[in-house]
């Protein structure tokens, strides 16, 4: 078994690897950030539909490139994980262009592949604080969000199976994050430790990366989880005893694996509790809304299969809060029944890891009802009384014939 401090060490980051991801002129996916680690760079990465590869790019502004209504003002801005960036496929194929097309103005995409609940939020923060803000937000939570949220560098959690392609997919280095203060058994955030791109090379550092993430229980979690690697048995049962939860359970290797990760969903659904209070409360305080979208593999592949999901009670928390919630599990949930396939067969339809442009249109259309419901005045294609008379904006040629 891997001690974690030796886990650590491998971790360490080639210099080249970061000359590249610092390097502006090099087309890399995802670009240095000193508050939230990355956001969107600009890359063709070939993984899309059928072996292509797509054109993934940002806007100056960072937010991902659109051209539907992209000179109006947004009303609505998303935030997230790849899922809401819309990893895999191209620019023009993420589910708020299909939206935008179908509502009729435009809505910002502020995604980022390999966020958590925390890293979006903080990013939120920043834009909705700017020129950039909007009335209406939409925070997409996916899959293990929850727990990224915690971390101070994923990367830390990920090396072993990443391939960051010489420093062009790099991604997951140090961020701001909230964690478990042991002390006060309450939540505190933190900002990034690597809060410059020339303090970023510390990760090249075998000691520092041992340092700076030895008490991260977190990455600690992750890496007993996947890796099999001892970890720091009395430290998890404070954190344990914080959460009111049972600690690591020792006594054979399966107990251990399930304990490991109970021990991890309890500690980051705590944390999602704590910042989606936290997001609301913030947004409350600007005159703005939220409404949160839910979509995991883990818990899609469970209502398929007519099991309980092992997300449920957060999801009951959200909507006994009072929360706006889109379950789209549960729409894929009632759209499997609909066809005569097995699991796999039916998820062939939508993802190809990612979303594929048709997952993408399908999340669209689904999600749209609730938006058309939620904004107002309506958007332009569900008012009653008004109707386009001139398309002053939408065909600028229109005048004059172009």
């Amino acid at each position: 078994m891997t001690t974690y401090e030796q886990y650590l060490r491998e971790s360490a980051v080639s210099r080249k690897t970061i000359d590249v991801f610092l390097d502006e002129n090099e087309p890399t996916w995802a670009k240095y950030d000193g508050e939230v680690g990355y956001t969107l760079g600009r890359y063709m990465p070939r993984d899309g539909i059928d072996g292509s590869s797509t054109i993934s790019t940002s806007q100056d502004n960072g937010q991902r490139s659109s051209r539907l209504y992209a000179e109006q003002r947004s009303r609505i801005n998303t935030y997230g994980n790849s899922f809401t960036q819309c990893h895999q496929v191209s620019d023009g194929e993420t589910w708020q262009e299909y939206l935008a097309a179908h509502l009729g103005e435009p809505i910002r995409n502020f995604g980022m592949g390999g966020f958590g609940v925390y890293q979006a939020y903080r990013r939120m923060r920043r834009v909705e604080t700017s020129p950039l803000g909007a009335k209406y937000a939409i925070l997409y939570i996916w899959g293990d969000d929850h727990c990224r949220s915690v971390m101070r560098c994923r990367h830390a959690a990920t090396h072993r199976w990443w391939n960051d392609e010489n420093g062009r997919m790099f991604h997951g280095n140090f961020w701001s994050n909230v964690e478990m203060d042991l002390v006060s058994g309450s939540f505190t955030e933190r900002d990034s430790l690597l809060p410059t791109p020339e303090s970023l090379y510390k990760m090249c550092d075998a000691d520092f990366m041992v340092e700076a993430l030895s008490d991260d229980l977190m990455v600690m979690l992750y890496a007993m989880e996947r890796s099999d690697v001892e970890g720091d048995v009395a430290a998890l049962k404070a954190l344990a005893e914080c959460l009111g939860v049972e600690g690591i359970d020792e006594s054979d290797p399966d107990a251990r694996r399930a304990s490991v990760s109970a021990l991890m969903h309890a500690y980051g659904f705590a944390a999602s509790r704590y910042v989606v209070n936290e997001e609301v409360a913030f947004l409350r305080e600007y005159d703005k809304q939220l409404m949160i979208s839910l979509l995991c593999p883990t818990a899609t592949d469970q209502v398929l299969r007519g099991h309980k999901r092992y997300d449920r009670e957060f999801v009951d928390y959200l909507r006994a809060a009072g929360y706006l919630v889109f379950d789209m599990n549960e729409v894929h949930r009632e759209d499997f029944k609909a066809f005569n396939l097995s699991v796999d067969e039916y998820r062939k339809r939508y993802w190809i890891g990612h979303y594929s442009p048709a997952g993408n249109h399908f999340f669209a259309f689904s999600i749209k009802g609730m938006i058309a419901d939620w904004l107002d005045p309506k958007p332009v294609t569900y008012r009653s009384d008004e109707r386009i008379q001139d398309f002053e904006g939408y065909l600028p040629d229109v005048a004059t014939g172009g």
